[in-house]
């Protein structure tokens, strides 16, 4: 880990003793040091540790509450979850409306000062518009439609393709793949490998982190530096966590012998005092001398006692040093036997499903014992709509979906949850014949220990939120046997999505998972792959969705 940026080259971007701190007084920052330079830079870090605030400082959506922020260059900013206006055009939403006008303008005979001032030096504005569009495969969509008729996905690289337009010098981006398909996600990588000025990403993907030049990772309210990209960074951490556990073991084992030392100390002063007591009861030298010798080895012991009394101190204080480089990001363990299904047992059942939105399944459509589902296809192909069918939320236009086991659904808004109620009361719903020890025994093992269990649900962070809610349906009775996640990792740091893949790698049901997310699909051994375009087929690999 370095305290400097690892790209040559002046910084775009300069904090200096940087705080921000909420209206209610709550500490963001407090003197944060940190120095953008040339090239991709990843910031990662624990959900709440102000990832997106220190993009909002930079971008000046946020006035810091000291120190300062200073940027090179004109900025672009891609926030997170922004909404276009559905009823916008196109070349609205790309900033290049007024040009567009300007240049009609012109071509009609229209010459006054006020269209060449705004056109100013971009007489190419639409030309460069659509090969940006295209770039990003939007080149479908033209100037003049309106953002009502383009998906999500789409409206997320429309903004990219704004701020691109505008040729910023520095451009922030905040989890820009959340809610893309597959599809968009790599048009997005496309245009991050091909950036070449100043980039900063705020993001949990981990193949657009791939493709970065660094990662800062921020901690603690600090940053650390590590060159190169995410598979570098991990490299990185693990040594550097290894060194650090290394300490903590060298740091223990002095702790210890320092406490013995002072236990050791301790006797022999004992011994000593009752060999001067001996000497005076028995008065075998004369009372001024035994008194002198008294003095002085009172004296002496108090000195000693001092001297290893401090080296203990220090002892742990080194420990302690050593112990806060060592990070707590523990992995959720849990065994669920109640979950398991026989191999040859039929699961699920679609049989000629027409869904409410266009989608069908034609013909019939089988899930047999633990089989694990990647549920692959665009933004607006029905996946959310197939899987609240099959939850029975939503009724079919036409033939059936028939589960014959026990199933739990985990939509992405984790509605599972009652606001007002505590962890552990949320699992009591769903498993209402186990006792408050047994809730509260399980839950340790999803993180939930001691009080962390009686926390309001309104009050957890988004990763402790979405652990409370798998934990409340992976324990809930009777135990799911087939159990469907819509885009579990969107929203999850790092950390919690690591949490999530321990929790699925012991769960031994069936399993259907919607995500566009490839690593995390591929992490949790997914065993078919199927792609909802119209109709539900299974696919030989993930590239072809």
């Amino acid at each position: 880990m370095s305290t400097s940026t690892h790209l040559p080259g002046t910084a775009a971007i300069t904090c200096t003793e940087l705080g921000y701190a909420w209206p209610d007084g709550s500490r963001v920052f407090d003197g944060l040091q940190a120095a953008f330079g040339p090239g991709r830079t990843g910031l990662i870090g624990l959900n709440g540790s102000g990832k997106s605030t220190l993009l909002k400082l930079v971008a000046g959506e946020l006035a810091p509450t000291g120190g300062a922020v200073r940027v090179s260059g004109d900025v672009g900013y891609l926030p997170q979850n922004v909404a276009l206006d559905t009823r916008m055009r196109v070349d609205e939403a790309l900033g290049i409306a007024g040009i567009r006008a300007a240049l009609n303008a012109i071509a009609t005979g229209d010459v006054r000062e006020e269209h060449f001032t705004t056109i100013g030096d971009d007489w190419d504005v639409e030309e460069r518009a659509t090969a940006m569009l295209a770039a990003l495969g939007l080149g479908h969509i033209g100037l003049d439609r309106t953002i009502g008729e383009v998906s999500g996905g789409e409206s997320v690289l429309l903004r990219l393709a704004a701020l691109l337009l505008t040729r910023p010098d520095v451009l922030l981006l905040d989890e820009p793949t959340n809610n893309l398909d597959l599809h968009a996600r790599r048009r997005l990588y496309e245009a991050v490998e091909n950036w070449s000025g100043v980039l900063v990403v705020v993001s949990h993907d981990r193949e657009l982190l791939q493709r970065v030049d660094q990662i800062a990772d921020l901690r603690d309210g600090e940053i650390g530096w590590y060159g190169g990209n995410l598979a570098a960074y991990e490299e990185a951490l693990a040594v550097e966590q290894e060194a650090a556990q290394r300490m903590v073991r060298v740091a223990e084992t002095d702790l210890r012998r320092q406490k013995r030392e002072l236990a050791d100390a301790h006797i022999k002063l004992a011994r000593r005092k009752r060999y001067g007591q001996k000497m005076w009861d028995t008065k075998r030298e004369p009372k001024v001398v035994m008194s002198e010798r008294k003095r002085q080895a009172q004296v002496s012991a108090g000195k000693h006692r001092i001297m290893h009394e401090e080296k203990l101190a220090e002892a742990k204080e080194r420990l302690g040093e050593a112990a806060e480089a060592v990070r707590d990001d523990d992995e959720i363990r849990v065994d669920l036997p109640h979950t398991a299904v026989p191999l040859g047992r039929t699961v699920l059942t679609l049989r000629d499903l027409r869904l409410r939105y266009g989608a069908q399944v034609r013909g019939e459509f089988d899930l047999r014992g633990p089989e694990r589902v990647a549920l692959l296809g665009r933004n607006g192909s029905g996946k959310m709509t197939l899987l609240r069918t099959i939850a029975g939320e939503l009724e079919p236009l036409e033939g059936e979906a028939i589960v014959h086991v026990p199933l739990r659904f985990l939509p992405q808004r984790l509605d599972v949850l009652a606001e007002e109620r505590s962890v552990a009361e949320n699992v009591a719903r769903f498993a209402p014949g186990s006792t408050n020890n047994e809730i509260r025994a399980r839950l340790a093992r999803f993180l939930f220990k001691g009080a962390r269990a009686d926390q309001q649900a309104a009050t957890l962070s988004g990763g402790e939120r979405f652990r409370a809610a798998l934990a409340a349906l992976m324990l809930a009775e009777p135990a799911p046997q087939l159990l469907m996640l819509d885009e579990p990792t969107n929203n999850l740091d790092m950390a919690s999505a690591r949490q999530l893949v321990a929790a699925l790698r012991s769960y031994e049901g069936a399993l259907i998972v919607a995500s566009h997310d490839m690593p995390f699909l591929e992490s949790i051994g997914i065993t078919r792959w199927v792609l909802l375009d119209e109709e539900l087929s299974t696919i030989r690999e993930p590239a072809t969705a």
